[in-house]
């Protein structure tokens, strides 16, 4: 039993952009390339002294931004590098980076596969100019038509599309017809994601000004509906409440976190779970790059551990079985949450067989009142 080695996920956050969209509030620059080689430098540096890898096998590795491909490939094979030989990782581990469609070419997507990446997510957000100009996205339609033909000459066959809905001004048609043009490229993945104007962005200062409008629940609820029955009608299945794929092709590495399982996050603010202990890395750019990597750690109860499993486990469809929360905690989820239980399936916003518990619909609707209720 001493030579089992626990599976472990990994995610590497690189923090660049070639400009930062007007919505996004993620832990990211503009503008500093100069940093590029010091940030590399100082990555594989943490990577290398992690000190307990021998005692783990990766199942997945996902690398995320900010914008991974704005950074040189070489530097992205030297990352993978320090990785895949400070750990085991398994034969057919997942390997995701996130890409822009203004920001890759051929030889580059080529080296990531040489470096072993498997898996694409590629920031495409909408079809429609109008609309991409007031994300201030750096791509236009024809860049993303560009980049999906060279990355299928390059060989990747597990591709996801990241979609955005309830955009200002968007219309149902308009999001329509982006899930449909989605939907006929033959993706293997797509998340879906409606907008949420966050505090300390461009959108949110605008959104004060009443120089920004969002869009009406009514028609937040329609574009969501929409999106679920084309991508049914066009096979494929939702297992999160925000992620639908072909069959085979889920994101494994979000599974990690929906599940609770561990993972290590390597770069700048990026976050560990380890034993049932939560921490975050440094903020600050310089003092990463100076080698002051760490940050905090998370206070953390029974109690959280607890509600976190219920309102991660609940995002996906299949739901959550009782009898994996007994085997994770050494608990009955009943003991501890059978009123809430209750009181949210008579409302019809849980279905409970008795074995599992699941959102409705309506659910998924409500799903932040769902989640609440296990605070």
């Amino acid at each position: 039993m001493s030579g089992l080695k626990k599976e472990i996920s990994i995610y590497i956050h690189i923090p660049f952009c070639v400009r930062k969209c007007l919505y996004c509030d993620f832990n990211s620059f503009a503008g500093k390339e100069e940093y590029f080689e010091a940030y590399k430098n100082a990555l594989v540096s943490e990577i290398n002294a992690f000190d307990k890898a021998e005692g783990y096998i990766v199942k997945t590795i996902f690398l995320g931004g900010g914008t991974p491909s704005v950074m040189p490939s070489k530097f992205t094979g030297e990352i993978l590098k320090a990785v895949l030989g400070k750990f085991k990782t398994d034969p057919n581990a997942e390997l995701s980076m996130e890409v822009n469609p203004k920001t890759v070419d051929f030889d580059k997507l080529k080296e990531y596969r040489d470096y072993g990446v498997n898996r694409l997510s590629v920031g495409v957000q909408s079809f429609s100019e109008r609309l991409l100009k007031i994300l201030g996205r750096i791509h236009d339609r024809r860049d993303f038509f560009e980049c999906f033909e060279l990355i299928q000459r390059a060989g990747f066959k597990n591709v996801n599309f990241d979609l955005m809905f309830a955009l200002p001004s968007q219309s149902i048609d308009e999001w329509e017809e982006t899930v449909k043009t989605a939907v006929s490229l033959r993706p293997s993945h797509l998340s879906v994601y409606s907008l949420i104007i966050e505090e300390g962005t461009p959108f949110f200062n605008m959104f004060e000004k009443g120089e920004l409008m969002e869009v009406s629940d009514e028609d937040d609820r329609e574009m969501y509906y929409r999106a679920k029955e084309i991508l049914r009608e066009n096979g494929f299945f939702q297992y999160e409440i925000s992620n639908f794929s072909k069959k085979g092709f889920e994101c494994r590495h979000n599974i990690v976190y929906w599940k609770r399982k561990e993972y290590i996050g390597f770069g700048l603010g990026a976050c560990s779970f380890l034993d049932n202990e939560r921490s975050r890395n440094n903020l600050s750019l310089s003092d990463y790059i100076g080698g002051n990597w760490f940050g905090e750690r998370d206070e953390f109860t029974e109690r959280d551990a607890f509600a976190e499993f219920m309102f991660l486990g609940l995002r996906m469809t299949e739901g959550i079985l009782r009898k994996d929360f007994y085997d994770y905690f050494g608990v009955d989820m009943e003991a501890l949450f059978g009123k809430e239980i209750k009181k949210l399936s008579e409302r019809g916003l849980l279905l409970d067989d008795g074995e599992r518990i699941s959102l409705t619909e309506r659910g998924i609707d409500l799903s932040n009142v769902v989640f609440r209720e296990f605070l």
